[in-house]
């Protein structure tokens, strides 16, 4: 029995085959012209003023922590129905993350949690475009504005995504990208930084230049320490080519929700709310499951039907590390991570096998 994925990549070798083949010519596999050409490519694309690229968006959300100067005793509030990167970042600061529940509809951060969870020790705000979906974070933002708060936008998910004719990346404070291989842009392991603040950028330049700015004499001269976490040439290569047909990625897997929802929601599924005024890239598919379907054994058994599935997200403050240390589980983000499923997408996805599988288990 064949096996339907979750997601295949939107890249094939003999797309970047010439492109490889220079770099091995040239010898030059870092801190060449392709990254500074994807750099380019990704701010142009997201509106923003200046991009970094990255090791993973992990390593994006930790830099800009280190950024904003989060520190001992600070408080980050982290949208909670997500991967925990997301807080792990936080925690390995020393900082504390406060968990905002989400919206039960569109799974992502409440306005109302946010405020009332706000204290003199906040020093920023993570929010979450929820398995690619950014809605309210445009309001989110004003509220960060209106209390003084950085807003980092953990767009993991979101290359592609955008609310109010906006795209993800020039909303936000500081955004960060994942080129992970579950992600619609992938470079095998990869993430990207974008903001429009020109000191944050001189930072950032100098920070991923292990602290070096301008020379000492014909050396680089070294004003303060840094960080590796750069972005190798091949790897550019390839995120470069998705991202410049990323708008019919979108589009197409957009199309693939709609043949679902025609499929599913007859039979109780619910989908994700995504407002009339957000285009999301449907990082993810994921419904809600019908009242009283077992999740679990729903998953277990299309999986020995060959459909790969698995849930929607995380609760974080529900893992058991989190539990332990803070004890603190939000109600509708631990709601979503026990009734959430998420589907194959992928262009030229067999919805027939996939849609058939289900109502054959749901029987």
């Amino acid at each position: 029995m064949s096996n339907i994925r979750l997601m295949k990549p939107y890249i094939t070798f003999d797309e970047v085959e010439a492109e490889f083949r220079a770099v091995f010519e040239s010898g030059i596999f870092t801190r060449g012209h392709n990254v500074e050409a994807l750099r380019k490519q990704l701010a142009e694309y997201t509106g923003a003023k200046h991009a970094f690229l990255m090791t993973s968006a992990t390593t994006a959300l930790w830099v800009c922590l280190k950024l904003l100067g989060v520190d001992k005793d600070d408080e980050v509030i982290v949208s909670d129905f997500s991967f925990p990167a997301t807080a792990n970042v936080v925690e390995d600061l020393g900082a504390r993350p406060i968990f905002a529940d989400v919206d039960i509809h569109t799974f992502n951060m409440l306005p109302e949690e946010l405020e009332r969870k706000i204290t003199p020790r906040t020093k920023a705000v993570i929010f979450v475009d929820a398995l690619g979906n950014p809605e309210g974070l445009t309001e989110i933002k004003a509220i960060c504005e209106k209390y003084g708060l950085p807003l980092i936008e953990d767009a993991a998910c979101g290359i592609g995504s955008g609310e109010n004719g906006r795209r993800c990346g020039s909303i936000a404070d500081l955004t960060c990208f994942s080129f992970h291989p579950r992600k619609l842009i992938s470079s095998g392991e990869g993430g990207a930084i974008t903001t429009n603040r020109d000191d944050w950028a001189d930072w950032l330049e100098m920070k991923l230049m292990h602290g070096a700015k301008g020379l000492k004499g014909i050396a680089m001269d070294f004003v303060d320490y840094g960080y590796n976490f750069r972005l190798p040439e091949l790897q550019a290569i390839m995120a470069s080519k998705q991202l410049a047909k990323i708008e019919k990625i979108v589009d197409e897997r957009n199309s693939i929700r709609q043949d679902y929802m025609t499929e599913l929601v007859p039979l109780g599924f619910v989908p994700q709310k995504i407002g009339v005024n957000v285009r999301s890239n449907i990082q993810s598919l994921v419904f809600k499951v019908p009242e009283g379907c077992d999740r679990d054994a729903l998953i277990l058994a299309l999986r020995g039907a060959g459909v790969e599935t698995t849930i929607g997200t995380y609760a974080m403050s529900s893992g058991t590390y989190f539990m332990r240390k803070y004890a603190n589980p939000q109600k509708n983000s631990t709601k979503l991570e026990q009734t959430t499923i998420t589907l194959p997408c992928f262009d030229g996805i067999d919805l027939v096998k996939v849609a058939g599988s289900i109502k054959n288990v749901m029987r």
